[in-house]
């Protein structure tokens, strides 16, 4: 199922990202998440490339397996990182022969241990150019990241959203966001990217906090901020564990019902192949059905819906 039909169609879209565990205890925690989330009936799933494209033959396994076992659409996520045109055309073959329907193109991150990013010789600069080597010879639906934050390698928000209007103009169906914490960030720049041309569906993501020291990491490696109200509670709780994971499912519902009240197209969790949290969220709106009070003109957006 292509993603830019499912966004097509009436309600949100719901969908879930993993990534390709190292050990067998976490491949272990990975399907068994997979199981628990199963039920909740995503739109689609992603699967993560790894730090400098280190998992691919991992990540197009599990892709393959989610598709197979599970019922699943999944996509895998794909980097300019580390490979040639050459070597990235043979992996856009092999997805095209497994069947996938879409592909979230990414520029990557340096590999472990490089600071700064440097074109692999042989290959691609940016990910745009990613974007219009698929177009120019493959049929799928093409996903890309978005930044409400500001990419952490651009010089200034006007030279990434120029960026993005590019990755877009190349082709881009739907982008996902970097996770955020307060959701004014998002509005703002939905609001700033409209203005810049760029219409296709922005889907938020969002991390439901769980761990204390996990998420302070989090905020170091992809500059994410998180208002002082919300850090303050999390601090005030910080030596109870259960406590941060209650408060986190709690402030993250609220976060999503807000974003889909005011015409969010979907949600896209970062479940860090965990179910309890995902799971206690998504049972949640679904019940509660925020997006109604959009449909229906109750709780008037404040800024233009994220479908354009």
């Amino acid at each position: 199922m292509r993603i830019d039909e499912l966004l097509a169609a009436d309600g949100p879209t719901f969908s879930f990202e993993f990534f390709p565990p190292r050990t067998p205890e976490g491949e272990a925690n990975l399907y068994a998440a997979l199981e628990e989330l199963r039920p909740l009936d995503p739109a689609y799933v992603s699967v993560t490339y790894g730090a400098g494209g280190s998992t691919r033959t991992k990540t197009l396994e599990i892709v393959r397996r989610i598709r197979e076992e599970y019922g699943l659409e999944a996509m895998a996520h794909f980097t300019c990182v580390g490979a040639t045109v050459a070597e990235l055309r043979a992996t856009l073959d092999e997805m095209a022969a497994m069947g996938q329907d879409n592909v979230l193109a990414l520029r990557g991150d340096p590999p472990q241990g490089q600071d700064e990013w440097v074109k692999t010789e042989g290959g691609l600069e940016y990910s745009s150019e990613l974007v219009e080597l698929i177009r120019a010879d493959y049929d799928f639906t093409v996903g890309a990241a978005c930044f409400p934050e500001t990419h952490v390698h651009a010089t200034s928000p006007e030279d990434d959203l120029r960026h993005l209007r590019a990755k877009v103009d190349a082709g881009v169906d739907f982008l996902i966001t970097q996770l955020f914490f307060d959701n004014a960030l998002y509005e703002g720049f939905v609001g700033r990217a409209r203005a810049a041309g760029v219409g296709v569906p922005i889907i938020p993501g969002i991390m439901p906090i769980t761990n204390y020291g996990q998420l302070t990491r989090f905020m170091t490696l992809c500059g994410a901020s998180i208002p002082e109200h919300v850090l303050g509670e999390l601090e005030a709780r910080k030596d109870d564990a259960e406590a941060v994971a209650e408060f986190g499912v709690a402030y993250a519902t609220m976060q999503c019902a807000d974003l889909l009240a005011k015409g969010a197209p979907g949600i896209h969790f970062y479940t860090l192949n965990r179910s309890p949290a995902t799971r206690a969220i998504l049972s949640a709106l679904r019940l509660w059905r925020p997006w109604d009070a959009a449909h229906t003109g109750l709780g008037e957006p404040r800024r233009p819906p994220a479908v354009a």
